[in-house]
């Protein structure tokens, strides 16, 4: 069975890119679009590894990774942040929230794949 992770991303046509790249390599992958639906899942059912959007219309990504880091089962949870927005400022704030890796958007498929795999230790 491959490695499960979760994509929390609003934007159907980066989240279909992810799934795709992502189940080519062999990986399971869920797609959430509700942050607090996500949030939720993750609560009860962590995967092996997250990718998350910075902005997202119902929680900012920010306060995702706050409470993850916050939650007992979700605490080491690898985070790949992924953002549009590419400010120091954010890139900042992500690692004091204990963010894994942070990348920006447009990104290279091979740069995710890369992190992934850096980020799950295969």
């Amino acid at each position: 069975m491959g490695k499960r992770v979760l994509v929390i991303e609003d934007e159907p046509n980066i989240s279909e890119a992810l799934r795709f790249i992502l189940t080519r390599n062999g990986w399971m992958v869920e797609v959430n679009a509700d942050g607090h639906a996500a949030l939720d899942k993750l609560a009860v059912d962590p995967p092996d590894l997250l990718i998350l959007d910075l902005m997202l219309p119902d929680i900012h990504g920010f306060e995702i990774l706050r409470r993850l880091r916050a939650g007992t089962r979700t605490s080491d949870l690898p985070v790949l942040m992924l953002t549009a927005k590419g400010q120091s400022a954010d890139r900042a704030q992500a690692e004091r929230l204990g963010v894994t890796r942070f990348m920006t958007k447009p990104f290279a498929n091979a740069d995710v794949l890369a992190a992934v795999h850096e980020m799950a230790g295969t």
